[in-house]
């Protein structure tokens, strides 16, 4: 994967705004851009024109107690969730899955799904044109987009393995394979909410083909879906988001292409010869 970007620290002024006292301490995981003050953690706002303040009042409103947990959002006096270009929330501790654990990533996801099941679908997220959003939009057929020499054959043999197929949509989150922390005796917090409107289905597919591509050892095939017919096909799309997102992100320069070829040839393959529940699916 590309190198994550060096950490730039929020000035004074906005740990003020949030009333937090401290030095800020850089986290790693997601994309780097995180640090911690105190018990809060902030990050730069990301996204089209209001999703940040969109997320915290989506959060802020979800259940407790439902299979999952997520980090409180933090105002500032004036009750804004975002100050000169920072979020914060709170610092919920916990282990990152997903390696051996994912049926809990899985699980946690589902969970945190069900809850969002009834939201309405954002303006802001046609507007977003970030390359993880034209990845998702060339998964569904929505756009085309061309790719970098490395990973071209990966990508035309996914594009010909691709069917139509039918799936409720709603809000869900588009990142949860490394964003789901796990505590003893407790439920697993879902971070850095990366709000999509696709069907769960392939939310989960998501997370089982990053499996594929980035971990060891890799989930199998069989982990998520719940033995849905439409599972071959999600994966599918899963993959086609993180290879055309994967393109944009490098750009004609990479000089890592033929390692992450062959992982997206690894996973195709593994998609074109996969068995789910012990019978093939279309």
């Amino acid at each position: 994967m590309p190198e994550q970007p060096r950490v730039t620290l929020p000035p004074q002024s906005v740990l003020d705004a949030f009333d937090l006292r401290g030095t800020p301490e850089p986290l790693t995981g997601g994309q780097g851009r995180s640090v911690r003050v105190g018990g809060a953690v902030l990050k730069p706002a990301e996204g089209a024109e209001g999703e940040s303040e969109w997320a915290a009042s989506l959060l802020e409103r979800l259940p407790r107690g439902a299979g999952f947990r997520v980090p409180r959002p933090l105002r500032s006096a004036e009750g804004a969730g975002v100050v000169e270009g920072w979020t914060a929330a709170e610092f919920m501790d916990g282990r990152p899955g997903p390696s051996r654990r994912w049926p809990e990533v899985v699980a946690a996801g589902r969970a945190f799904h069900a809850a969002l099941r009834d939201q309405p679908r954002p303006e802001f997220l046609a507007r977003r044109t970030h390359p993880w959003a034209v990845g998702d939009r060339v998964a569904w057929g929505e756009e085309e987009a061309d790719v970098v020499a490395e990973l071209a054959e990966p990508f035309a043999r996914l594009l010909s393995l691709r069917r139509p197929v039918e799936a409720a949509e709603q809000i869900v989150h588009g990142d949860l394979t490394g964003n789901v922390l796990f505590a003893p005796g407790q439920d697993p917090v879902i971070i850095d909410f990366s709000p999509y409107w696709r069907p769960p289905l392939y939310a989960e597919a998501v997370v089982i083909g990053d499996g594929l591509l980035w971990y060891d050892p890799a989930p199998a095939l069989a982990t998520g879906g719940g033995g849905d017919p439409r599972w071959r096909q999600m994966l599918i799309r899963a993959l086609i988001f993180r290879l055309v997102a994967l393109s944009g992100l490098v750009g004609p320069s990479w000089r890592a292409g033929e390692k992450e070829a062959a992982r997206f040839l690894a996973a195709t393959e593994a998609v074109e010869r996969g068995t789910y529940g012990g019978r093939a699916r279309p």
